[in-house]
Parts: C-alpha cells; sequence; structure tokens
C-alpha cells in the first residue's frame, strides 16, 4: 500500500484503459474513501452513480464532448453535488453544534443568515458553491484508486444538463464531473510542476 506522498507523485491522468473488469468490493473500498472527506459543517453534499454498461458510458462520452477515453473505461463515476441536502444539513449541523458550545453563537448565525442567502441563488451559483466539497470526496477517491493499481482522469469539460437527462435528474443535482475509472494502459510520464517559490505569495 502506498503512503499518501506517494499515492500524489504517482497519480497520473490516465486516459487508456485496460478492459479487465474493476470488483465491486473495489469500488465500495473508493466510494468509502470518498464517504470519509471533509466537508463544510460536514453537509456530505457527494453523491455518486456508477455507470458500467456501454449504452450509457457512450452518452457520458458525447457528453463531455465526444472524449472517447470516457466510454472506454470499464467504469465512469458520474460525481454530483446534492444541493438541497447540503443547505439542509448545513442547517441542522451548526444548530447541533451551536447547541452543544462546540461553535460561538455569532459564528452560528452567521452561517445560519449566508445559508439562506443561498437559498435564494441560481443553481449555477449554488453548484460552484457546494462543488468544492464534491472535489474533496472525488480526489479521495483518485489517491485510493491507486492502492489497488488504478488510474483515474478528471472530466470537467462537459454538458450538465445531458447528463441529467441521461438519468432523469431534476436541478438538485449539479453534476460536478466525470471521473472514468480502471486499470491503466498507459503510463504518462510527469508533468511539469510549478516550483514551491513560485506558488507562495509575498
Amino acid at each position: 500500500m502506498l503512503t499518501v506522498k506517494e499515492a500524489i507523485e504517482k497519480r497520473r491522468s490516465i486516459r487508456k484503459f485496460k478492459p479487465d473488469p474493476v470488483p465491486d468490493e473495489v469500488i465500495t473500498e473508493l466510494l468509502d474513501a470518498a464517504r470519509l472527506a471533509p466537508s463544510g459543517c460536514n453537509a456530505q453534499p457527494w453523491r455518486f452513480k456508477i455507470v458500467k454498461d456501454k449504452e450509457t458510458k457512450l452518452k457520458l462520452a458525447e457528453a463531455a464532448h465526444n472524449q472517447r477515453f470516457v466510454a472506454e473505461a470499464p467504469v465512469v463515476l458520474v460525481c454530483c453535488a446534492d444541493i438541497k441536502g447540503y443547505l439542509d444539513r448545513t442547517v441542522s449541523t451548526i444548530q447541533d453544534l451551536g447547541r452543544i458550545g462546540a461553535i460561538e453563537d455569532r459564528i452560528v448565525k452567521i452561517i445560519l443568515d449566508r445559508t439562506e442567502k443561498m437559498r435564494s441563488m441560481t443553481l449555477s451559483e449554488l453548484g460552484a458553491r457546494v462543488a468544492f466539497n464534491v472535489a474533496i470526496a472525488v480526489e479521495h477517491i483518485v489517491l485510493r484508486a491507486l492502492d489497488f493499481g488504478l488510474g483515474t482522469c478528471w472530466v470537467k469539460l462537459l454538458q450538465e444538463q445531458m447528463i441529467k437527462d441521461i438519468f432523469g435528474w431534476d436541478e438538485n443535482l449539479h453534476v460536478v464531473a466525470l471521473l472514468p475509472l480502471g486499470y491503466p494502459d498507459e503510463s504518462p510520464p510527469p508533468r511539469k510542476r510549478l516550483s514551491i517559490e513560485d506558488i507562495l505569495i509575498e
């Protein structure tokens, strides 16, 4: 099993996959890693659709501007944010934390006021705010996948409404990303990265 540092260093965006199926128990392990991710007010807004059948994967590839490798992966995880659940759980969790004295009353009020304002936002505004929570959970999957010899690739270039139409989802679900998943059939070299000095702000 890799250390976290090793997983971070080894991770690559994989776009060529072997046809070997990914065992269901491995997928469960990956989802468990996502489940344990942190989120604002412990709202846990991530939701995942597991897609294995060829026909649906082809539709997802089309919705991802015809990126063919999406359909060629043994598994595609459709990574979503539960908008209403995020708002409702934010309220209940922050109220619970306030009752036990874990958070000051003034912070509870700030968060409750902010959450009520969010309820009047458009879906695109809300989706962007909630998506970062889902991104943390997805990255947990990406890194944990390496323990099983699996590769992944974040796919954010997509047509959200097309994906919602495939599954009949309403506006409460915001599609954050597609995550093709499988055993790599390529070994891409590391890409050039900025130095630590480059990412520090003076």
